[in-house]
């Protein structure tokens, strides 16, 4: 008899994951700026992006990546990467620099890998700013450079929404007025100016408007409310020469007179050029910060201890691409010693999260199968064929379930995982009417192929973004997943057909065999690192405060 857990996940608990993080765990932030990004070519200037990788068991993992600068060789991205420190390990990063660019008939997003940057944390941070060459495929040595600087994250989560508006800018066109956008520096330790945030371009408009947006306190001031901050204004142009329009300084402590509305605050933007150069210069136009909300965080550990059930429901690929169950190179082989990668990964992964769930029953359905007694295809069914209650009971349980189904299906297809999708949108949307922590739903995919459905999918991922909900995708076998990375972000903001944006990214996916020879535990925690962040970000975004823990009553001590 084959038992699946056992060997599988040796040690595996919450804190060892980094789900909970320790008193003495130190965060640091690292802003990434590159210069001499060679051209793509005679007419184009390139679109980059940073890729970070951490290197986990001898294998390179995404982690994040920034946003792509259009047509810009020296770009200073906005994004940071916040990282946990562990003094005691050498955390390898990888920095890989691409150049992402639409291309062809259809506009598909094509990536262009320029080259690559290796180091540890540890040096980042014994240097606070670490330079280096970057290596071009094939290890020689070009002439773009890396810059990454480090700065440790005070223990103050808090956010800050702020929202900027201007009023008579200088215009820096003929043709057409100004496209102005707005970018925030703060001043660090070692008299450098680092990026915090780039609002968006307002096209034609000297009176613009900018988005309300949300920036952490660590981020715009490493908490110091009277930290010099640099705001400045350009003219955005699409050869990447954006025109100076002026600037202004200020503090945080100075923004704060905003909150609540309680005074107007608002500065004079100030071209130095024009002010030393013109007699009767006043200024290049005014910027008035509309709100300044202070938005408490919570943590993860809040809401758990507060009484929020994570609900983990997993959906299984059934189609015919995956091979007969009854071959051994079927990759729903049952072996009687070796589990195969399906099996690996639902463990790995659902013997953390049942962790979060009191009752331990979880949904199991399959997709693209023909079904008894009828033999439909379906692509939303109950691994136990029961439809009105398709909960197994624990992990092992979802195990038997799947294993005892397979004799009984017609392996079949498209791969189509929108319905899956929407099945436990359904449920979580529910949840949205208690205005309360309870519970937030984890929806495990695990596909052998490439998604049949995709725009649907992707509509079904924008609505899902709303909702307490998280989705893991996980690739089975060794099939071209490059169209998952548009799901997981990997190409900017999803979006659906209709162009409406994800309003989170809540979509986390992995190729199973980057995993081949690592732990079960290194599995789980590359898929389950951000599901902390997005359950935050989620009640946060709502305005949903945690549950008090109900602690135990003492009674009286008798003497």
């Amino acid at each position: 008899h084959f038992d699946p857990f056992e060997g599988l996940v040796p040690g595996f608990s919450a804190n060892s994951l980094g789900l909970f993080s320790g008193p003495y765990l130190t965060k640091v932030e690292l802003q990434l700026s590159c210069k001499g990004i060679p051209d793509r070519d005679s007419l184009c200037k390139p679109d980059p992006c940073l890729v970070l990788a951490m290197q986990s068991c001898g294998q390179w993992m995404e982690v994040d990546r920034t946003e792509v600068i259009p047509s810009c060789g020296n770009p200073n991205f906005s994004k940071v990467f916040t990282l946990d420190f562990y003094f005691e390990e050498r955390q390898r990063l990888r920095f890989e620099l691409l150049d992402i660019y639409s291309g062809g008939l259809n506009g598909m997003k094509h990536e262009a890998f320029l080259g690559f940057v290796e180091c540890n944390l540890g040096q980042i941070i014994s240097q606070r700013k670490l330079s280096k060459a970057l290596l071009k495929p094939g290890g020689t040595v070009g002439k773009s450079i890396i810059t990454i600087a480090a700065e440790e994250l005070t223990g103050n989560d808090d956010h800050i929404e702020l929202s900027f508006s201007a009023r008579k800018l200088d215009d820096k066109d003929f043709f057409t007025k100004s496209d102005p956008f707005l970018e925030i520096y703060r001043l660090n330790e070692d008299a450098t100016m680092q990026l915090v945030y780039r609002t968006e371009t307002v096209k034609n408009n000297l009176n613009p408007v900018w988005k309300r947006f949300k920036v952490s306190l660590n981020s715009l001031c490493a908490g110091d409310h009277e930290r010099k901050l640099q705001c400045t204004i350009w003219d955005w142009d699409s050869n990447g020469k954006h025109d100076y329009i002026g600037e202004f300084e200020t503090t945080f402590k100075e923004m704060r007179g905003a909150i609540e509305g309680r005074q107007v605050v608002q500065w004079l933007c100030i071209n130095s050029k024009y002010k030393a150069k013109k007699k009767n210069y006043k200024n290049s136009g005014i910027v008035i910060l509309n709100r300044c909300k202070v938005i408490k965080m919570h943590s993860f550990l809040d809401y758990i201890m507060g009484g929020c059930q994570i609900q983990f429901t997993v959906a299984i690929d059934f189609t015919a691409s995956n091979g007969d169950p009854r071959n051994s190179c079927s990759l729903h082989y049952i072996h009687p010693f070796q589990p195969n990668e399906y099996l690996k990964a639902l463990v790995a992964i659902g013997e953390i999260c049942q962790d979060y769930d009191s009752d331990k029953m979880f949904p199991a359905f399959g997709f693209g199968a023909q079904v008894p007694p009828d033999y439909k295809i379906s692509h939303d069914f109950a691994v136990n064929f029961n439809e009105e209650n398709p909960e197994c009971v624990g992990i092992q349980g979802v195990v038997e379930a799947y294993q005892a189904c397979l004799p009984k299906l017609q392996l079949y297809g498209p791969t189509n995982i929108a319905p899956i999708i929407q099945k436990v949108a359904c449920s979580a949307s529910q949840e949205v009417h208690t205005k309360e922590a309870m519970q937030y739903f984890i929806l495990l995919i695990l596909t052998d192929g490439v998604i049949t459905d995709m725009a649907d999918t992707r509509e079904a991922i924008v609505q899902a973004s709303h909702l307490p909900m998280s989705i893991i995708i996980v690739g089975i076998g060794n099939a071209d997943f490059s169209d998952m990375q548009m799901l997981d972000g990997g190409e900017g903001i999803l979006c659906s057909t209709r162009g409406e944006p994800v309003l989170r990214d809540i979509v986390q996916f992995v190729p199973f065999r980057n995993f081949k020879n690592a732990s079960p535990a290194a599995l789980a925690k590359s898929v389950l690192a951000e599901v902390p962040n997005q359950v935050v970000e989620y009640y946060n975004n709502k305005g949903i405060k945690p549950k008090m823990p109900n602690l135990p009553l003492c009674s009286p001590s008798s003497e």
